[in-house]
């Protein structure tokens, strides 16, 4: 395998990004909004670290979590939208063998360890609503730090192997990529090598993470659901809901964004080839503008530390 290695890095040293293959006149038109929604995201997530930082009443586990959330969102944007920026303005399309499979690795791992952040802050809201009164015994600091060693570890080590595995094919059928990102099949589909375990480790490796963080988010709402129910006091109900409303949202907003992207590329046979790439690009976006303004519009403390650090510049 090491002379596969070697072979394949003497033959191609870097790749080509070529975005929407079929529609690039679109490149121009859509580099203004993307340019938008990436200053949003950049914006949106360092006002948020800065405000948790700053806001001494904010300074407790569930805003730690968030600040986790709001980190992972910033690094997948820094790693994908400036180079598809750069291909829509300078039309920059090389992009070196090792930059293209580190993009790759940085996308995989830090997708799955935003499904894990949001199930350690299902797992928060479950404690804070169903056993209130052991909530500051269970969540501590120390809690936190646990989980943050517990999402980085487990979404590297199973993601670590797709970009390996990519990086040891042949490449001998060009260096043409019909995606604006170096995903792992859109790489491996220049390969003359055989991909099937490839393809299966990605598929296995994936929905297993994905799907595990799935199941524990659905239990431990079904849970806190459960729970609520049985409260008598009147507006107890809707302030148990609104505590754990906006992670809800974010949660439901980022699986449906990566269900339809999973649904266009299952079906990519009826979908023209450039709407995958578009709502990849989207799936790199969207959430990370939205996940910060969402908890800042919902969350008093937030909007109220927002404010504050207002007042101070």
């Amino acid at each position: 395998m090491a002379s596969s290695s070697n072979f394949s890095t003497a033959q191609i040293s870097e790749f080509l990004l070529i975005c929407f293959p079929n529609y690039q006149s679109w490149q121009h038109w859509l580099s203004l909004p993307l340019s938008l929604l990436f200053l949003l995201a950049m914006g949106a997530n360092a006002t948020l670290l800065i405000t948790i930082r700053l806001e001494a009443s904010l300074h407790e586990p569930m805003y730690y979590l968030l600040s986790l959330l709001s980190l992972l969102d910033i690094v997948l944007c820094l790693t994908v939208i400036p180079k598809v920026l750069a291909i829509f303005w300078f039309d920059l399309r090389p992009i070196s063998f090792s930059a293209c499979f580190l993009q790759m690795f940085i996308m995989n791992s830090f997708l799955t360890m935003e499904s894990c952040t949001f199930m350690v802050m299902a797992y928060d809201r479950y404690v804070a609503i169903c056993h209130p009164l052991r909530y500051s015994s269970i969540i501590t600091s120390e809690f936190v730090v646990r989980a943050a060693i517990f999402v980085i570890a487990r979404n590297v080590l199973f993601s670590l192997p797709v970009p390996i595995l990519s990086a040891r094919l042949r490449y001998c059928t060009g260096n043409i990529i019909k995606n604006c990102i170096c995903t792992n099949m859109s790489v491996s589909k220049l390969s003359c090598d055989d991909i099937t375990f490839n393809q299966l480790y990605q598929f296995v490796a994936g929905w297993t993470l994905l799907g595990s963080d799935l199941i524990l988010i659905v239990l431990s709402y079904s849970f806190i659901l459960k729970v609520v129910l049985r409260i008598k006091a009147e507006g107890a109900v809707a302030k148990a809901l609104s505590t754990c409303g906006s992670h809800f949202i974010l949660i439901l907003f980022f699986s449906t964004v990566l269900l339809v992207l999973v649904i266009t590329n299952l079906a990519r046979e009826r979908i023209p080839p450039d709407v995958p790439i578009l709502l990849n690009i989207l799936h790199h976006l969207i959430p990370p503008a939205l996940n910060p303004i969402v908890y800042g519009v919902r969350t008093k403390e937030i909007k109220q530390g927002i404010q504050n650090l207002l007042r101070r510049l």
